[in-house]
């Protein structure tokens, strides 16, 4: 549903239903100035919690802090590019090594990584012992 802000002249805003920062921004902005924070809730279709956890967030980081975040990870993955080419190399220099042995070593070369990631990269790249019957 678009929202219409009223303007000078007869001139309205029209914010569309997928922008959900300028809908958030608006509403601040019009529960704060104009129409009151009832009135505001009612418009935008927010309850009077989530507008006062909005306005907090805003105060706090400004309108960076109204966007959507996307889900995931705060933190890059241990597992980079380098670190798994030292786990198939380190399985190919020494390939009777367990996954212990491997994170271990990557450890004392400065790259922390658990053993069970170790266990992924082998898994995923095929570099598992072979079974001899």
């Amino acid at each position: 549903m678009e929202i219409s802000i009223k303007g000078i002249r007869g001139k309205d805003f029209v914010i569309g239903p997928t922008d959900s920062l300028c809908r958030k921004l608006s509403m601040l902005i019009e529960g704060h100035c104009t129409i009151g924070v009832q009135e505001a809730i009612k418009k935008y279709g927010y309850t009077e919690q989530r507008y006062y956890q909005l306005l907090r967030k805003y105060k706090e980081g400004g309108a960076r802090a109204l966007m959507n975040s996307k889900p995931g990870p705060d933190k890059p993955a241990v597992r980079t590019r380098e670190v798994v080419n030292q786990i198939i190399r380190l399985r190919f220099l020494d390939p009777l090594s367990g996954a212990d042995v491997l994170a271990q070593k990557l450890n004392q070369m400065g790259c922390r990584v658990s053993r069970r990631s170790v266990e992924r990269t082998i898994t995923e790249y095929g570099l598992q012992k072979k079974r001899m019957p």
